[in-house]
């Protein structure tokens, strides 16, 4: 439930503000609303994708204050003052963000109903600097699941904007 600032409260309602992709927005929502739900049913910001709704698929991952997050799992309200990235707000005005590129140049996506997660948790890992071999990369991607099993792909697409980083 989210109601907009300058909207009349609803008596179970808290406001909080968040910087979505870049845009702070003041909002009402119900303390029991999940992150998730704020973005797709609120904002409608539908790349991110509600898949277990129990914090096992990764469907659902978002960069939050850049730490990746299972946005299912995560009250709204716990969040208020953080900055907020989706998918959506991966690309930038020059074009997609390098590993979006990367994901279409490898075909790491067949259904295309993980990768917004895994394009989000991927940007959160490779921020975090842990993972340096395939096997890294797989350990540290092991929450995000592939129905379609398009991980080699994924890997091979990851590896590839790590090494472009790395080079630079």
């Amino acid at each position: 439930m989210l109601i907009e600032s300058g909207s009349p409260t609803g008596a179970n309602t808290i406001g909080i503000t968040l910087t979505i992709n870049g845009e702070s927005r003041s909002l009402q929502v119900a303390p029991w609303t999940t992150l998730l739900d704020l973005l797709r049913e609120d904002l409608d910001l539908t790349g991110t994708k509600k898949g277990c709704d129990h914090g096992q698929c990764g469907a659902c991952t978002v960069l939050v204050n850049g730490t990746r997050i299972n946005s299912c799992l995560t009250l709204a309200v716990m969040k208020d003052g953080a900055s907020i990235t989706t998918v959506e707000g991966l690309a930038g005005a020059e074009g997609l963000h390098p590993l979006q590129a990367a994901f279409v140049e490898h075909d790491a996506f067949q259904c295309g109903y993980c990768t917004p997660g895994q394009l989000c948790s991927a940007v959160g890992m490779m921020s975090e600097g842990h993972a340096q071999s395939r096997e890294e990369i797989r350990e540290a991607m092991s929450g995000n699941i592939c129905r379609c099993g398009a991980y080699t792909n994924i890997v091979d697409a990851i590896e590839d904007v790590m090494h472009a980083g790395a080079a630079k």
